[in-house]
Parts: structure tokens; sequence; C-alpha cells
């Protein structure tokens, strides 16, 4: 893969990463409701599921995620119940004035798992990084370096875009500290999760 090459798979995943969709909504959720650390760990998750399904499409194994149907059916509606449970649980969290550095205590591997989730709920990302990827890199001939340059690229791209988005909603917080607007900003970002969910159910 040529710099140019690169350099192109970069913008173009950049592009993709900051328009608004389920993992955006997701990251901004989380960040929103437990900080910016938990919606890091959020996108740590989403970028884990892209490199798994484009190590699959690279791999030449998009056949076998097809035969997987059932398998990542079931993935996608246990991810879509995981995210309205969370969004339930932010919903219903308790509310007080307290300082905006107090965020409320959230697992690590919860946020992980949501993002992963949001990611490998969708079957079709591997055959649209199998019919994607081929503008950019030749994958009957990728190199180590080619397969590995694939990966830092996708990876800075996606993490760095939604990275953006979990700032913004972390910084949002700030407007967040009587008890009323944390109110709001639980039912706000409950309503967020939950909606994801729906929406993973509802594609096709």
């Amino acid at each position: 893969m040529s710099l140019s090459s690169a350099a192109a798979l970069f913008g173009a995943m950049v592009v993709l990463a900051i328009i608004p969709s389920p993992s955006v909504f997701a990251v901004v959720a989380r960040a929103i409701a437990s900080g910016f650390t938990q919606g890091l760990i959020t996108v740590l998750g989403i970028v884990t599921g892209d490199l798994i399904f484009i190590l699959l499409a690279i791999g030449g194994l998009s056949a076998i995620a097809e035969t997987m149907g059932g398998w990542l059916i079931g993935v996608k509606y246990f991810g879509a119940v995981y995210l309205c449970w969370l969004g339930l649980g932010v919903w219903r969290s308790p509310t007080r004035a307290v300082a905006v550095e107090a965020v409320p205590t959230t697992s690590g591997i919860s946020s992980f798992f949501c993002g992963l989730l949001i990611t490998l709920s969708d079957p079709k990302a591997i055959l649209f990084y199998v019919s994607f990827l081929p503008t950019f890199l030749d994958l009957s001939q990728a190199s180590l370096a080619d397969i590995a340059m694939t990966l830092l690229s996708v990876m800075v791209a996606v993490g760095g875009g939604k990275l953006v988005y979990v700032y913004l909603a972390d910084q949002a917080r700030v407007l967040f500290q009587s008890a009323r607007a944390q109110a709001v900003m639980n039912r706000l970002a409950g309503s967020a999760m939950i909606a994801t969910g729906l929406v993973l159910v509802a594609k096709r």
C-alpha cells in the first residue's frame, strides 16, 4: 500500500467515523453519563470490532462470516438488548448536585463491550470492508506491512473521529451540575442508548 493510498483510506474512514450513526450516539451518551474515560473505552470497543471485521475481510473469510448468519443475528439482538439495559440503568440513575469531576462509577468492561457489540451487531460490516478495502489495497497481494498500515489507519481514523464526539460530550457535562440538570442529562443519555439499541434491531 502506497502512502497516497493509506492517506486516502485514512481520509475516507475519518469521514465515515464522524457521520452520525448508532456508534456516535452511543459514545456521546456514554461520555455524558459517565465521563471522558468511559467514552474512550467505548470507542476502543468500537475500534476493536472494526479491526476484527477488517482482518476477516483481508483474510478472505467473508464467506465464513456469511455462513455464521444465525450467530451474528444473535449477537445483533443481544447487543440491542444490552444497550437498552444500559440506557434504562442511566435513565434511572439517582441525581444530586455534585461537582462535574464526581462522575458516577461505571464498569470499563461494560463500556468496552457496549462499543464492541455495536460494531459486531452489524453483520453487513464485513461485507462493507470486503467491497471497500480493494479500492485502496489489493487484498490478494497484501503484505504484512500493508495489513499493519491498514489497521493503523483505520484505528487512528475511527478512534480519532469518535473521540471528538467524546470530548465534546464530556465538556458539555459542565453544564449539568445541578440535580435537575443531571436528571435531564441522564434522561437524554439513557434515551440515546435505548434508541441506539432499537436502531440496531431495526437495521436489516
